[in-house]
């Protein structure tokens, strides 16, 4: 097994034993880099000198991948936008001093949708990330990069945001872990806001176990979050040794039997998925979520007013691009901003304006707030009863590149990690297998979403490592 191979378990065992050293292990991820970025695209920039530097006076330490909207000190932190071109952090995110403290080196920056939005990562303005498994596909989003990395062992694991499914379905895609922690269990200072109550930062990895070690060393308080409550951080390795799914009690969403647009195979997968739970031992019954159907219409009208609000910053006055056409002050707002921003950003902060606007917030923000109270409500109902909720992670399989231009049918494959999302509770995507090669479709990963309640992460790395042991 090449070292670039290795997950963070296994790299952490070989390098106590003294096998090899850390900077071997970057060295070898550098290697993989050099050969395989050129045609998947994952990274937008690794600074190997650096990585490397950071090995030697860390010898015990792991390489991990950053998705490019979390800062690290001197490095650049563009969110995959032309509007921060040139911008270099001067400071770490908190997740990247707790991964330093924690055995773990920022290695190399990676891929994704611009701003984080996005379900392919085809609205990154520097460049294209495909699927490792089908070159011609798209490997997920907004965390495209990130789970590309992981899924050509481009890296020993990688940090990555959700929003709104941008870990947990890019995971499913690039056949890897991905875990959404609950909301406020990993602090964002430090990471570039796209929705400030929604946005959480969270581990994509080769399984479960080295999920729930990245987790563990990036979770906790943090002073300068406010949104980070003193509630202890479990133990998320124990948890994935002592996984089982003897008595759990799994539930099966009623609302989604029948619901349209599920490609078959993801289907055929997830039902799998249910059986193989059953047969190990789960208790599988059925629990409402009656307000889900409206989960999408409340999440782009929330996701995008936060968002208006949060990219009022880029102005082109204070750091980032700023426009050579500019004549005053009004036109190097509206300049810098119409040449730094892409498409699909222009259009959510248009539609969170509208929806903010005087005469249309009651009738949309202020109504979307409520009917996510419900959301809320329905899960903390379900989690009285279950312990878990399996659903489809993603409704269809990584897609081609260029196939969906549709922005409604692109939104459509956060169906199923949306209404979680809204809802601040903790959820995984775990490889479930593969879909039947057919036509000029090879065969593709399609993995399940696993969903607790807050700040339950130890019941969920229990649980879908549990699910992982059944696909040996």
């Amino acid at each position: 097994m090449k070292l670039y191979e290795l997950g963070i378990a296994e790299a952490r065992a070989g390098l106590a034993k003294g096998e090899f050293s850390s900077r071997e292990l970057v060295e070898a991820v550098i290697e993989r880099f050099h050969a395989a970025n050129p045609d998947v695209g994952a990274y937008l920039t690794f600074d190997e000198d650096a990585a490397l530097a950071l090995a030697d006076t860390n010898p015990k330490a792991v390489p991990v991948a950053v998705k490019d909207l979390i800062n690290v000190r001197g490095q650049p932190c563009t969110c995959a936008s032309k509007i921060l071109e040139g911008y270099i952090s001067p400071y770490d995110a908190t997740v990247i001093a707790n991964m330093r403290a924690n055995g773990f080196i920022p290695a190399g920056r990676v891929n994704m949708d611009e701003f984080a939005m996005g379900s392919s990562t085809e609205n990154s303005a520097l460049g294209v990330t495909r699927n490792p498994y089908d070159l011609s596909r798209v490997p997920g989003g907004s965390s495209g990069g990130s789970a590309a990395a992981v899924g050509a062992n481009m890296c020993i694991a990688a940090l990555g945001t959700d929003t709104g499914g941008s870990i947990r379905q890019p995971a499913s895609f690039c056949n890897c872990v991905g875990i959404k922690p609950s909301y406020g269990r990993v602090s964002r200072y430090g990471v570039t806001a796209f929705a400030s109550s929604l946005d959480q930062v969270g581990p994509l990895a080769k399984n479960v176990e080295d999920a729930a070690l990245l987790l563990q060393a990036i979770a906790g308080h943090d002073e300068h979050d406010g949104t980070t409550p003193r509630i202890p951080v479990g133990d998320y390795a124990a948890a994935a040794r002592s996984a089982t799914l003897k008595g759990r009690k799994i539930g099966i969403v009623k609302e989604y039997a029948g619901i349209g647009g599920i490609d078959p195979e993801v289907k055929r997968i997830t039902d799998e998925a249910i059986a193989k739970c059953a047969a190990a031992g789960a208790e599988i019954s059925e629990v409402s979520l009656p307000h889900a159907e409206y989960a999408m219409a409340v999440y782009y009208i929330i996701a995008p007013a936060e968002a208006s609000a949060n990219l009022a910053r880029f102005d082109g006055v204070r750091y980032g691009l700023r426009s050579a056409r500019a004549e005053d002050v009004f036109t190097l707002y509206t300049r810098s901003r119409a040449e730094g921003f892409g498409p699909e950003v222009k259009r959510r902060i248009i539609m969170g304006t509208y929806v903010l606007s005087s005469g249309y917030y009651d009738a949309y923000y202020a109504r979307a707030q409520k009917v996510r109270t419900l959301i809320r409500r329905d899960f903390e109902n379900a989690f009285g009863e279950i312990d878990a909720i399996l659903t489809p992670c993603a409704p269809t399989p990584a897609f081609r590149a260029g196939e969906v231009l549709d922005p409604l049918t692109m939104y459509l494959n956060d169906l199923f990690t949306i209404p979680s999302s809204l809802a601040g509770v903790c959820a995984s995507s775990v490889p479930a297998g593969f879909t039947a090669a057919r036509g000029d479709r090879p065969a593709l990963p399609v993995g399940v979403q696993f969903i607790c309640g807050s700040f339950e992460e130890e019941k969920l790395v229990s649980i879908s490592k549990a699910f992982e042991e059944t696909m040996k």
